[in-house]
């Protein structure tokens, strides 16, 4: 991974910024509000794509809109970059620090502000985390849909940054189709506000775009998220297959048949293993593939639904099928699929999650070429994968103190990237793009294509500031895409990374 120059004049005035952001941000009850010794940055040298590491320049933990608005008119000011940090559980390295960078540390953000049961929404504060919002509403039976296997530690903040999706996307949405408003401070401090409590908007859908951003067009202070009702009854079902081709039909088939499950995960032998091991969750152990299939709404649809599905997978040839009998047994059934990552983790001394998408019914071959691709590299590899919405979540194991193990587990990732558009599917599902896939960018996008999207940048960040080095594999100064920024009746562009 190729990382930008630091810029050494910004470097050697870290004193001086330094002595300005502690103006703005002042020590506060609990120590300091900036952070600049290195036993602290190394708490933030890292996000959850954990095999880079850089120390930051410098972090910054404001606690108001106004201190974060006044940060970014400094740093504007003097050309000092700003990578935003949430909770730091990006799979993508879209939070991963730069050495002559502010990071902007949002935990302190953490507090749910409204709860609107009448018009379902919940306004909040970024730094919140996702599982919070569910648990604060759910006396008065409401929750929020997407759900991350990281939702106990992920930060709202950073859902609306990569569009976060989870285990019961499939019907409900991912982040963007649960967002209904936002406020946000651009590089030059200007706070704006898009959306509220409603579900129209006139003029361009800027919601839409800030969605999925990675935190390139501007810093989110509040998040208006849509809730909804509990539904009257849920119930999931484990389906076994001897044969994961016969899974990937049953999924498809499914879904084909007007079916939208509340949630459909597929679980690998190796995955289902680890997690028993792990959770004891009550899988089958005589399985190659499981499926967890989750129905829900009215007590009398979700029995008929379940009898169909199970006619589904009779048909195909299933040789385990068992239901949920009551609550606490559905609940036991997604704990074992959500703790499938630190499972894994008990077995491996490493492993490099993959996210990449396809479409449903071309899951049977990826399975059978991400296997051979294991045996090229001689590499394991667990598969959960979301796959009603054919979202896949490989997890190459490896060992980094293994001399090559990195680089050919991050080589087996790539080309299981490029199976992912090879078939019809793109380059990531929830995890973003970040540093970990910004140089395939081009096998799905034209060298126009991604111009065109980096104009949008240069509209909300003409000079380049907000966490450069993300996404895009390339990055032009905004005078090269044919935009001009004219400040005071000057053209200044800072030295924007190039690679």
């Amino acid at each position: 991974m190729r990382m930008p120059i630091p810029d050494a004049n910004i470097i050697a005035q870290r004193s001086e910024i330094i002595e300005r952001l502690q103006q703005i941000v002042p020590r506060g009850e609990f120590g300091d509000s900036v952070i600049i010794d290195s036993a602290g940055l190394r708490a933030y040298e890292c996000d959850g794509l954990s095999a880079y590491r850089q120390l930051p320049l410098i972090v910054v933990l404001p606690e108001t809109t106004a201190q974060i608005s006044r940060i970014l008119t400094f740093c504007n000011e003097i050309g000092v970059k700003i990578v935003a940090r949430g909770a730091g559980t990006s799979l993508s390295g879209g939070a991963l620090p730069l050495a002559d960078a502010v990071m902007l540390g949002l935990g302190k953000f953490n507090k749910i502000l409204n709860i609107d049961y009448a018009n379902r929404a919940v306004i909040t504060q970024p730094g919140v985390t996702n599982l919070s919002i569910s648990e604060a509403v759910s006396d008065a039976d409401f929750y929020y849909a997407p759900d991350p296997s990281s939702q106990i530690v992920c930060s709202i903040g950073g859902n609306v940054a990569e569009n976060s999706g989870g285990v019961h996307c499939l019907k409900y949405g991912l982040t963007t189709n649960n967002l209904l408003g936002l406020e946000m401070v651009l590089m030059n401090g200007d706070i704006i506000k898009l959306g509220g409590k409603y579900l129209g908007s006139e003029g361009y859908d800027l919601l839409g775009i800030i969605s999925g951003s990675e935190g390139l067009l501007g810093v989110i202070t509040e998040v208006t998220l849509r809730i909804l009702k509990k539904p009257e009854t849920a119930r999931a079902m484990l389906i076994g297959f001897n044969n994961a081709a016969l899974a990937g039909d049953c999924v498809a088939t499914i879904i084909g048949s007007g079916i939208i499950p509340g949630g459909m995960e597929m679980m690998d032998k190796l995955a289902i293993e680890a997690t028993e091991e792990f959770v004891h969750a009550g899988y089958p152990s005589n399985v190659e593939t499981l499926l967890i299939v989750e129905l829900d709404g009215p007590v009398v649809e979700v029995s008929d639904l379940i009898a169909r599905v199970q006619n589904i997978a009779n048909g195909l040839g299933s040789n385990y099928i068992r239901v949920s009998k009551n609550e606490a047994e559905r609940e036991i059934f997604w704990a074992g699929r959500k703790a499938a990552f630190p499972a894994i983790g008990r077995i491996t001394p490493d492993y490099y999650c993959v996210d990449g998408t396809i479409p449903r019914a071309r899951l049977p071959e990826v399975l059978i070429k991400i296997n051979e691709m294991s045996q090229k590299y001689k590499l394991r590899v667990a598969n959960v994968f979301h796959a009603g919405d054919g979202n896949l979540h490989p997890l190459i194991m490896y060992d980094a103190n293994e001399l090559g193990e990195l680089e050919r587990a991050e080589e087996f990732g790539r080309e299981i990237l490029l199976l992912c558009v090879d078939v019809g599917g793109v380059l990531t599902g929830e995890h973003g793009v970040g540093v970990e896939k910004r140089d395939l960018m081009e096998k799905v996008f034209t060298e126009e294509d991604l111009k065109q999207q980096q104009r949008l940048k240069c509209a909300f960040d003409p000079n380049g500031l907000l966490n450069p080095g993300k996404v895009f594999p390339t990055l032009h100064r905004c005078a090269e895409l044919g935009r001009v920024h004219v400040h005071h009746g000057e053209t200044s562009f800072s030295d924007i990374p190039r690679f």
